[in-house]
């Protein structure tokens, strides 16, 4: 008779064969769970009614308003990267930054963090920094290693500086695992983790990862002054306008955005989906603002957005009440007045963006990385479930409490393993396949449940960096010229996986870092 611990192993151990095979992760999910619960209904170990769950699992998916975040973060990168904001960026940060040697990676970090904080899109980040920067850095007599390696490094901080997709799937991962845990030890009104939570945490590791990078191509452009030469006078001045004006016209509209997403969220006027929703907003009279057309529309709508946020913040302008101050009356009355020129400049750039072929492509690739994203969640579902019909989280939990070293012996594995499935499975795979299976063992444990994501999701960026199988490589690829071979790509990137691991060892040694904040914005 066999064991239906053993089942449980077989299970984990096919879906990841199947998965390194090409499979499409959704179904390959979901079938192999199918397929063995009905193997261990035939060997009479494991109870179909297990299953009678799965609708249920369905409708809380369904009816999960924080998962609403993701295709509208989706769509705000993807308007934006179609927007040219990157180019934009790139071009003032290369001429703010492009008098030191090393300039260019620095510049390609900077924008690199933007960009992230904006968009959150690995792929559509590193395809654009590598067709606008790469070929002026190979130009300008850099190291195809250190060109090649800045951009992807750049381009992956989309996974941990807010707001990410990452941080909001790991974030309803390590809720639904922070609630299980505390119920199994007796505590019946749970404290709750948010995407919130996540989004402050991860801030200042986010940032300490930005200023490695740049302070490794300063350090490297000193030691070696030919792999990263300076830009001459003459190069940074061809544009008339003066550096600092071209830098703030670059700056201003993407900072009032990000402003937008992020402030609402840390101060708490508005949860991480209506902050996206706003940042969505955003992103179209962003690009419209653009076009010659919709310009002057979509210029007086994004002013108009600043006090707007400001009375939000400012008063309570909730309707539904019976005795509402003079004061809310008038904020209210303003908000609705400044509500006509937002909601025409929106109007004119949906429909300029349309003409102009834009809108539609944004909208299908949206629906498609949001798709791949829930039908993902949808057989992530039904494995989880028929794992833990399995005893399996038990017996998970039973092997990471008898490791050596206890939590940190369990950590130092955990971290370990999800590496190195990085190498061969994407992000999304990882965070709904072994998350939810070790997350409630190590919060059970009294591990932090924001510095557990944090750590979580560096390691997960890493991931998008590791040869031979890291996207960002992939993506990379696909742009460079040709003159710039793999290998070249893959040494590039070799000594930022190093800094990132780096600083996976500094927040392992500092919590802090990552929950300081949430503790002073959240309490």
């Amino acid at each position: 008779m066999i064991s239906p611990e053993a089942l449980a192993l077989l299970m984990f151990a096919a879906t990841c064969v199947a998965l390194l095979a090409g499979y499409p992760v959704a179904f390959t999910l979901a079938g192999s769970a199918l397929a063995f619960a009905y193997i261990g209904w035939m060997f009479g170990v494991f109870d179909l009614v297990f299953l009678l769950a799965f609708p249920q699992r369905m409708f809380g998916i369904m009816t999960n308003e924080v998962l609403i975040a993701v295709p509208m973060f989706v769509f705000m990168g993807c308007m934006l990267e179609r927007s040219n904001v990157a180019e934009e960026l790139l071009g003032a940060a290369e001429r703010l930054f492009g008098g030191l040697r090393g300039g260019l990676g620095v510049a390609v970090s900077f924008v690199g963090a933007l960009l992230a904080a904006s968009t959150g899109i690995v792929g559509a980040t590193v395809v654009t920094m590598g067709l606008l920067s790469l070929p002026t850095m190979l130009k300008r007599g850099y190291s195809p290693s250190l060109a090649t390696g800045s951009i992807c490094a750049a381009g992956t901080l989309g996974q941990i500086i807010p707001p990410s997709i990452v941080l909001i799937l790991l974030g309803e991962v390590i809720s639904n695992a922070y609630q299980k845990a505390q119920l199994e030890q007796g505590i019946f009104s749970p404290d709750v983790v948010s995407v919130g939570d996540l989004f402050a945490g991860a801030l200042f590791p986010g940032f300490m990862l930005v200023g490695m990078y740049i302070a490794y191509q300063l350090a490297y452009g000193y030691l070696r002054p030919k792999s990263s030469p300076a830009l001459s006078f003459e190069e940074r001045h061809q544009n008339e306008e003066p550096i600092l004006l071209h830098v703030a016209r670059a700056l201003v509209p993407p900072l009032l955005l990000i402003v937008a997403v992020l402030g609402s969220v840390l101060v708490g006027v508005a949860t991480p989906t209506e902050s996206a929703s706003a940042g969505a907003f955003g992103a179209i009279l962003l690009a419209g603002r653009r076009l010659p057309e919709a310009r002057r529309a979509c210029t007086v709508a994004l002013i108009a957005l600043a006090p707007l946020f400001f009375l939000a913040t400012g008063f309570d302008m909730r309707i539904a009440r019976d005795v509402i101050p003079t004061a809310d009356w008038i904020a209210i009355i303003l908000a609705v007045l400044l509500c006509i020129p937002i909601c025409w400049g929106a109007g004119v750039g949906l429909f300029h963006l349309y003409r102009k072929g834009t809108l539609v492509p944004v909208c299908q690739s949206s629906g498609k990385i949001a798709s791949m994203v829930f039908i993902i969640l949808i057989g992530a579902s039904m494995f989880s479930l028929v794992f833990r019909g399995y005893g399996g989280d038990d017996m998970i939990h039973e092997f990471l409490s008898g490791l050596p070293g206890g939590v940190v012996g369990g950590l130092i594995l955990v971290m370990a393993v999800m590496f190195v499935l990085g190498f061969f499975l994407d992000f999304i795979e990882i965070t709904f396949v072994v998350v939810p299976l070790v997350a409630p063992t190590f919060l059970a444990m009294g591990v932090d449940p924001v510095w557990l994501g944090v750590m979580m999701a560096i390691n997960l960026q890493t991931s998008f960096l590791t040869p031979p199988f890291g996207f960002a490589l992939f993506y990379l690829r696909g742009v460079a010229p040709s003159s710039v071979r793999t290998m070249e790509i893959y040494r590039g990137v070799v000594p930022f996986v190093v800094l990132q691991l780096l600083g996976l060892l500094l927040l392992s040694y500092f919590p802090a870092l990552a929950t300081w904040l949430p503790e002073v914005i959240f309490g």
